[in-house]
């Protein structure tokens, strides 16, 4: 009896990150969805502990950072008292993009709360191999938390969107739309020109349109926070190795300098090798123990 073999899990992963659900490759590649959760959450894991290792001494100068949010298990408002807040409810996962490489090289999946926001900047921090300029939202938390974990050594400012009142004729899922928006410099010196986060905003529709569970109106979510940060690491290893993105001509990791070449899905697979021994179960489709 065969493993799963090299070419069946490349077919699987490059579907997954396209954007399909883990129901549509198990019918596109007749491989039972228990073995593409398995095979996921640890090519996911995999990809993580790579960019981990890759993403170190980086000098990009301009950085943006948002969060986007997604649930897990079930929405926020059908959450018990007897429920485990750490399992289930809303996540907030953040994300630090550089501007000119478009380089995604962490982020951090959690509440959306001071603590998340401490330990995803200083994640950040500890990757730089200079002074960088910071940009973000108005989310309070942000402030204290560039503070704690830069000190004086960050060029930081913020957008501060006003958003006009929902009429309540408006349709149930029209977003606010947004009526002003100011820069405002917290601190160091930074360039006002440069305070933005619509690139990293952009990234937040590259991974709706990327990853099934972030989609909204659906019915695609993730039912563990393990497969949920699998795939956002999945997604961003994908995106940063294996993508060439448009204006750049190049990968991000490579414009970063970080890679000098464009990996492919098999290698990002091979690299993360799975061990574990196949059964063939009803209707001869594979299944991992």
């Amino acid at each position: 009896m065969s493993r799963l073999d090299l070419a069946r899990q490349t077919q699987i992963i490059s579907g997954l990150v396209e954007g399909n659900s883990i129901c549509a490759m198990e019918r596109m590649t007749d491989t039972h969805r228990d073995t593409i959760m398995r095979l996921a959450l640890r090519v996911g894991e995999g990809c993580t502990r790579i960019m981990d290792e890759d993403m170190r001494d980086l000098t990009g100068t301009k950085w943006q950072v948002d969060e986007i949010w997604a649930y897990v298990g079930k929405k926020q408002r059908q959450v018990k008292p007897t429920d485990d807040p750490r399992k289930v409810g809303d996540f907030w996962t953040f994300v630090a993009l550089e501007a000119e490489t478009k380089l995604v090289p962490c982020f951090r999946i959690g509440k959306r709360n001071a603590t998340t926001a401490h330990n995803f900047l200083g994640d950040l921090n500890s990757r730089l191999a200079n002074r960088v300029q910071l940009s973000t939202d108005a989310f309070n938390a942000y402030k204290q938390a560039v503070a704690h974990e830069f000190g004086g050594d960050v060029d930081y400012g913020q957008i501060v969107k006003v958003y006009e009142a929902s009429p309540s004729s408006a349709g149930r899922y029209s977003p606010p739309r947004v009526v002003s928006a100011r820069r405002s410099v917290v601190s160091g010196n930074p360039n006002e020109a440069d305070i933005s986060t619509s690139l990293v905003e952009r990234q937040n529709l590259t991974m709706r349109m990327s990853m099934r569970r972030f989609t909204r109106l659906t019915n695609g979510f993730s039912k563990k926070v393990e497969g949920l940060k699998a795939a956002v690491g999945l997604h961003f290893a994908h995106y940063n190795y294996c993508r060439i993105h448009k204006t750049l001509r190049v990968t991000p990791a490579m414009a970063a300098g970080v890679t000098d070449r464009v990996w492919s899905v098999a290698e990002l697979v091979e690299r993360t090798a799975w061990t574990g021994s196949p059964r063939q179960g009803a209707g001869g489709k594979w299944h991992y123990d």
